[in-house]
C-alpha cells in the first residue's frame, strides 16, 4: 500500500531553511525542526525528510541517498549534477526573485569587466561555475575556494570575488562593486532519476511540486470579496484589474450579488476605493494559501 512507502525529501538547511518551511506551510506541509536536528519531522508519512546544505543536496540525490530535494540552480550547476528538474520554485532568503552570483571588486579597482580578470586571482566558493564562466569568455585567471567572509578578502587578499547576492547590500556594505553577472539562480525542486522512474514516487514528488508551485503563486495575491447593488455590477468588474474573472453569486437578500476575486496585493490599496466608489459595500480582503491553475 501507498502509505507504507516514503521517499526521502532533502529541505536546505541555512539561510534558505525558514522560506523554505514556510512555503512548505502554505503548501500544506507542517515541519518541525531543533536547532540540532538533521531529520525533521514532516506531518505526513510519506515523506522522511533530511535537512542538509544547499551545496549538497544535488550530490546526494544524483547518487540516489535522497529521492527528491529542493536546492539552488547554481548548486545543481556547481556540482554538474545530472538530475531532474521537476520544477522552477522562484523564492529565495529575502523575496520572491531570483539571486545572482556576480563577479565584484572594490570600488576603486581599475576593474570594468571580465575581461580585465586575465591573469587575476578570485576568491568564490563557486569554484566551478566561476571557471567555466571565465573559460566562456577567454580569461585565464586563478580562481581559489573560499571557505567563508568572501566579501573581506579583497583588495587585500584577492583582486575580485564571485559572490552570491540577492539584493547587492552586503557588497556594497563592504565598498565592493559588481562588475558582471556570472549566474542567475532559482530555487529548483529536483528528483532522482531512478526515482523519478518509480511511479509511485513520481506521483509524489509531482504532488509536492504542484502544490509549492501553488503556494508560490499565492504568495502575492489575495482574495477580495464585496457586496454588490445587482445595478452596479459592470462598474464594480470595471474597477478591478484586467484579465480577472470574478466569481458572482446571488445573495438571499434580493437586488444585491457577492462578488469574489484574486487579485496581485501590490494593486489593492489603489482597487478598493475605486471599488468603493463604484458601489461595493463589505469588502473583506483575506489571505491565500495555494492558487492552483
Amino acid at each position: 500500500m501507498s502509505s507504507l512507502r516514503k521517499i526521502k525529501l532533502a529541505l536546505p538547511k541555512g539561510s534558505l531553511q525558514e522560506s523554505t518551511f514556510g512555503m512548505m506551510a502554505r503548501a500544506g506541509w507542517k515541519i518541525k525542526s531543533g536547532s540540532r536536528s538533521y531529520v525533521p519531522s514532516v506531518d505526513d508519512p510519506e515523506i522522511e525528510a533530511r535537512l542538509i546544505r544547499a551545496q549538497e543536496i544535488s550530490r546526494y540525490v544524483e547518487r540516489g541517498f535522497l529521492d527528491a530535494g529542493l536546492t539552488g540552480y547554481d548548486w545543481i550547476v556547481e556540482n554538474d549534477s545530472d538530475v531532474v528538474e521537476v520544477a522552477n520554485l522562484v523564492y529565495a532568503k529575502q523575496g520572491l526573485r531570483p539571486v545572482r552570483w556576480v563577479l565584484a571588486v572594490p570600488d576603486k579597482s581599475p576593474i570594468q569587466s571580465v575581461k580585465d580578470l586575465q591573469g587575476k586571482r578570485i576568491a568564490t566558493e563557486g569554484v566551478n561555475l566561476t571557471r567555466r564562466y571565465l573559460e566562456k569568455n577567454g580569461v585565464k585567471a586563478e580562481v581559489e575556494f573560499s571557505w567563508g567572509a568572501t566579501e573581506v578578502k579583497a583588495p587585500e587578499l584577492v583582486d575580485a570575488i564571485c559572490e552570491l547576492t540577492e539584493t547587492g547590500s552586503s557588497l556594497r556594505a563592504n565598498n565592493l562593486r559588481i562588475v558582471e553577472t556570472v549566474l542567475e539562480s532559482t530555487t529548483r525542486l529536483i528528483a532522482n532519476k531512478a526515482a523519478w522512474k518509480d511511479g509511485w514516487k513520481r506521483k509524489k514528488i509531482e504532488t509536492i511540486a504542484l502544490l509549492l508551485q501553488g503556494a508560490l503563486a499565492a504568495g502575492e495575491k489575495v482574495g477580495l470579496k464585496m457586496n454588490v447593488p445587482e445595478a452596479k455590477i459592470e462598474a464594480v468588474v470595471k474597477a478591478l484589474p484586467a484579465l480577472r474573472n470574478p466569481t458572482v453569486s446571488h445573495l438571499h437578500l434580493k437586488g444585491w450579488v457577492a462578488i469574489e476575486v484574486v487579485v496581485d496585493e501590490r494593486v489593492v490599496r489603489e482597487i478598493i476605493p475605486a471599488l468603493k466608489a463604484a458601489g461595493a459595500e463589505g469588502i473583506i480582503e483575506y489571505p491565500l494559501n495555494k492558487v492552483i491553475a
